[in-house]
């Protein structure tokens, strides 16, 4: 059988026209599937722009049903359902993406970050601290321990709190040293509740020595040694205190009254109250002067003594809670009024002796080392609201 090569001439101009054709089908095919996947993003967009989130999230899905492998798209997606609280929602998008194969190595960190962040959100803790401590050696470390931190604080989970401090403050992310201190301090106060009054002062022992300058660990130690039965101890540890942190002597003014009044140290004790008034004029320093005064009988002495201290006081500071205790004992014309005028007073100087937090602005009628509000730590002044 002869072979006719024409056949094959004429087989040339047929295969050019239908790959021709085709290759015009695929690129109308995906010219149309790149218009509507932008189109659906940049519709996301935009109601995400006017705040309608709703139809945001359906214009993003649209998007990724588009285009399923675009990782962004997921991630705006997710990010979206964790705004509005769809945690559950925004756990499936990230977890989908870490069960991809094809995505980069900084894609797979940022969606386990991602979803460390749901999980936060959502409250499952254990869970987002799993999340968390995958995030070791990554550009995400230094965000992940801080919210391990706050994961443990909220947890009350001390021992682990004071672990990561130690390893956060280690790789220089910052002076955690006093943090470190309150770590200690509240692991203190777990032990004295459980009665394990010796485990308590090795804590706070410890939380001396890492923050030297902090006031808590040898006011905790003061009132550990009161309870222990020590006073002696006690109303040393508070006048070394005043030397090292003098702002902080208005917290104790009150417990130095007390102790001292089964001490000989009365002269002294009396002479740094007087000193730390002078320097820094307060109204618990004030009001623990006053008392020191009367129970001391102390007489003829330089400047004020006993309830003179409210006069005093009020030359150089216009306080409302001095001028009402003051008037509290003072024998005044019309004295059938006396009484109704002192509630007043009361009434009006109480909310002045509170104290306030200086991060959210939370105030109570004791002082906190950390605010119950904001969750802040020292934030509260060692001051009353009228004194700030």
């Amino acid at each position: 059988m002869e072979f006719d090569i024409s056949w094959i001439l004429m087989g040339f101009p047929a295969a050019f026209v239908l790959g021709w054709l085709a290759s015009r089908f695929d690129l109308r095919q995906l010219r149309r599937e790149n218009r509507s996947a932008p189109k659906a993003y940049f519709k996301g967009l935009n109601f995400l722009l006017n705040e309608q989130q709703d139809k945001a999230i359906d214009a993003f899905i649209e998007a990724v049903q588009n285009d399923p492998d675009t990782a962004e798209l997921h991630f705006a997606l997710g990010n979206l359902f964790r705004r509005r609280g769809e945690y559950s929602r925004a756990v499936r998008v990230h977890e989908h993406l870490l069960s991809r194969a094809d995505i980069s190595k900084p894609e797979r960190e940022r969606a386990q970050h991602a979803l460390a962040l749901d999980f936060m959100k959502a409250g499952l803790l254990d869970r987002a601290e799993d999340a968390l401590a995958r995030l070791e050696h990554t550009p995400y470390e230094n965000e992940a321990r801080l919210s391990r931190l706050a994961i443990y604080e909220r947890a009350h989970d001390w021992p682990q709190a004071v672990q990561i401090a130690r390893l956060m403050h280690s790789h220089n992310q910052g002076d955690y040293s006093v943090r470190i201190a309150h770590y200690l301090c509240e692991q203190a106060l777990g032990q004295q509740a459980q009665g394990q009054l010796d485990a308590a002062k090795d804590l706070l022992q410890q939380a001396q020595s890492e923050a030297p300058h902090a006031p808590r660990p040898r006011i905790e130690l003061a009132h550990l040694q009161h309870k222990s039965g020590d006073p002696v101890q006690a109303l040393g540890s508070l006048m070394a205190l005043a030397s090292v942190s003098p702002s902080s002597v208005p917290l104790v003014a009150p417990l130095m009254l007390e102790l001292v009044k089964t001490d000989k140290r009365k002269p002294q004790v009396r002479a740094l109250l007087v000193a730390n008034y002078h320097s820094s004029p307060s109204l618990d320093v004030m009001q623990s002067l006053v008392q020191l005064d009367e129970f001391a009988r102390v007489e003829n002495a330089d400047g004020p003594v006993g309830r003179d201290w409210y006069v005093e006081h009020l030359r150089h500071e216009p306080s409302l809670v001095a001028a009402g205790r003051w008037l509290a004992q003072e024998t005044l014309s019309h004295e059938e009024h006396h009484p109704a005028v002192q509630r007043a007073l009361d009434n009006a100087a109480k909310p002045l002796t509170r104290y306030r937090c200086a991060a959210c602005g939370f105030e109570a009628r004791q002082h906190f080392w950390q605010c119950p509000g904001c969750q802040s730590w020292d934030s509260y002044p060692p001051r009353r609201v009228e004194e700030q």
